[in-house]
């Protein structure tokens, strides 16, 4: 089953359960600075991302083709699967191009299926209290981030927002990391990683993120996905043990 397509084709297959659900995804805050976090699939339900470009998208590539809606979303498939791995993959602006669709106009159609997952307001107010510096690291569109911060309210939780057409590659490439280090300063050996996507936690890894964690469940309409060999957790409620009481130094004002 293909699984998400972030903010212009970002499809992934989910694979088949098989994740042990006691392996613990409890930290040490101890050693951790810095927080960075995914937008779609781990703070946000990947269920909008999925019925936009599997659904809703062909479903209005064929009215304006005149196709049926089963050969819309069959060519639509081909089209989006020939730039995986590409930043065009993630375009907004390439799509809207190439499919001749007004893709923000289409995303507001069905706006009201963006979700925030549990417990991630909270945990994103801990870290904030904390005194750890919180950045949003996403292969979105800026124009996608534009729209799902504004539908959630996310936006004062950050410290910064970074876009992977910022810097010009995917998260997927581990030159991603060492360019955003260059804008946003962190130390690998401290910092934390939260995605769902298995490449990118690799690439992370490689990388030499150290504390790394994924999502058991992006899309909340389908099952868990099997994220071996990370850890993974089923909400951010789950990383908070610990991070209320420690002692953190003052966030600079």
């Amino acid at each position: 089953m293909l699984d998400k397509p972030r903010a212009g084709g970002d499809f992934r297959y989910a694979g088949a359960l098989s994740h042990d659900p006691k392996e613990n995804a409890m930290l040490d805050w101890t050693l951790i600075d810095t927080v960075l976090l995914d937008m779609d699939g781990t703070l946000l339900d990947l269920h909008f991302d999925n019925h936009f470009w599997q659904a809703h998208v062909p479903l209005r590539y064929a009215e304006a083709r005149g196709l049926s809606q089963a050969a819309g979303r069959e060519e639509l498939m081909a089209r989006y699967h020939a730039r995986a791995g590409t930043l065009e993959w993630y375009s907004v602006d390439f799509w809207e191009t190439e499919l001749e669709l007004d893709i923000m106009a289409l995303k507001e159609e069905v706006a009201h299926l963006i979700a925030v997952h549990p417990s991630v307001v909270d945990f994103l107010a801990a870290v904030r209290a904390s005194g750890r510096r919180i950045v949003l690291a996403t292969n979105a569109h800026h124009k996608s981030v534009t729209l799902k911060m504004a539908k959630t309210g996310l936006k004062p939780h950050f410290d910064a927002i970074v876009t992977s057409h910022e810097l010009g590659l995917a998260k997927e490439d581990t030159l991603f990391w060492q360019r955003l280090r260059e804008i946003e300063p962190f130390d690998p050996a401290r910092t934390l990683l939260v995605d769902d996507s298995l490449p990118v936690l690799d690439s992370a890894r490689a990388y030499g993120i150290r504390h790394l964690r994924a999502v058991r469940r992006p899309d909340t309409r389908l099952p868990d996905k099997d994220t071996a060999p990370y850890p993974a957790i089923e909400s951010f409620a789950e990383l908070l043990s610990g991070l209320p009481g420690i002692d953190s130094p003052p966030r600079a004002s």
